[in-house]
């Protein structure tokens, strides 16, 4: 057994990221209060500094962007220094960004009650049943996976703009009879909480610092949690892996947290975009000859709140250089003995490999790749029932041949 000592929480502490919230010194544990009287320098937003006492210390305010006064923090080490982040610095905060840049007894975090926290307490809401968002800095089309009705949801967005922007791309996928409750400067003297509906008239006068709780209701079309979303979903040119078909390519791919995939020959980028879906730390890569479906790819990925996608145009595999290693390759378009050569050169063991093909050709070469590089190869035959004159019969389409490996 290897023993690790600590040291004492602090000891070798200079900087104290201290959760803040609207009501200033009020709510503050002894803890915190102790680090914050004790500080030589104390960093904080304007919003955040507006609340401070007088104190004994250097006050400086963080700038905007948030990344420019990181190396001014970093310029006073060997002092006493308290930043003031708001409620809990490791919750959508700014805690997780500061200690990449910190080695680990550097700092000491003191949180204090999250947002999301408040806001549920507010509400009577279970926390722990809530779906809890942060998209003050990300595009609001994020929300999109969680429209589901009766699941409660709650978001931080950055101001009175954004608040009417949401309750619109709520009320355009469907879901207007969704109930929202606006709530301002929770914890503070200005606390203000209203309710409306999210198809109504919103207030003129919202103001930041904001959060959103969600209950969300109505008919729209909310995305399924299995594999294999209907087509209608994606806009496309036709070239797309059919629902039924995209579900099986996406079993054998096995999305697991925090993988990325490669998608070659991407299309309308169906299958990068329910790889995606699967987890929100799941990273992908979509690779497009043509500009146009490059172009519909990245939309589709925005329009399902999963903007994140990477769409690279040109042809593989040259386009694939300089792309960091994936955990799972999928090959939809562009299959060729070069691209598998290629991949099996580039890739390290233990990446899994699917590949589609329709014709005779590409038929062919899977059959002789999976003889030299093993895995599993199927054929997938599907036929849809449709008119015969009055009547009705089964309608095949293209069979699909499947190449399934690990390099």
């Amino acid at each position: 057994m290897v023993e690790i000592s600590h040291a004492p929480v602090g000891q070798a502490s200079w900087l104290t990221l201290l959760g803040w919230g609207e009501s200033g010194t009020q709510a503050l544990t002894a803890a915190s209060r102790a680090a914050l009287e004790s500080a030589e320098v104390v960093f904080g937003a304007r919003r955040h500094l507006r609340l401070l006492p007088p104190l004994n210390a250097e006050v400086i305010e963080w700038p905007v962007p948030f990344a420019d006064g990181i190396p001014e923090l970093l310029n006073q080490r060997g002092r006493r220094v308290v930043m003031l982040v708001s409620n809990d610095p490791f919750w959508f905060g700014a805690g997780s960004t500061l200690a990449q840049h910190l080695s680990a007894d550097e700092w000491l975090a003191l949180p204090a009650p999250s947002t999301f926290s408040l806001a549920a307490s507010r509400l009577g809401w279970p926390l722990e049943r809530c779906t809890c968002l942060g998209l003050h800095a990300k595009p609001l089309t994020r929300i999109r996976p969680y429209l589901h009705a009766g699941r409660r949801l709650l978001v931080l967005v950055r101001d009175g703009e954004a608040v009417a922007e949401l309750a619109s791309l709520v009320s355009r996928f469907g879901f207007g009879d969704s109930q929202l409750t606006i709530q301002e400067a929770l914890g503070g003297d200005n606390e203000r909480i209203r309710h409306c509906r999210v198809d109504a008239s919103l207030p003129q006068d919202i103001a930041h610092p904001v959060a959103l709780a969600l209950e969300v209701a109505g008919n729209g079309p909310a995305l399924p949690l299995t594999p294999g979303l209907p087509d209608h979903f994606f806009d496309h040119d036709g070239q797309i892996t059919k629902q039924t078909i995209r579900a099986i390519t996406l079993a054998a791919l096995a999305p697991m947290p925090g993988e990325r995939l490669w998608d070659i020959g991407t299309g309308s980028g169906s299958i990068a975009i329910e790889w995606l879906l699967a987890h929100p730390g799941n990273q992908a890569v979509g690779f497009e000859q043509n500009a146009e479906r490059a172009a519909r790819a990245r939309s589709n990925s925005e329009n399902l709140g999963v903007d994140w996608l990477e769409v690279k145009q040109g042809r593989a595999p040259e386009v694939l250089n300089d792309t960091p290693l994936p955990d799972a390759v999928f090959i939809g378009g562009g299959l060729s003995q070069v691209l598998l050569e290629d991949l099996w050169q580039r890739l390290p063991e233990g990446v899994r490999v699917v590949a589609n093909a329709v014709t005779l050709e590409s038929e062919a070469l899977l059959a002789h790749w999976q003889h030299k590089a093993g895995g599993e190869l199927l054929r997938l035959e599907l036929a849809n029932a449709a008119p015969i004159g009055t009547r009705r019969g089964w309608k095949a389409s293209y069979p699909i041949v499947q190449w399934r490996g690990v390099r």
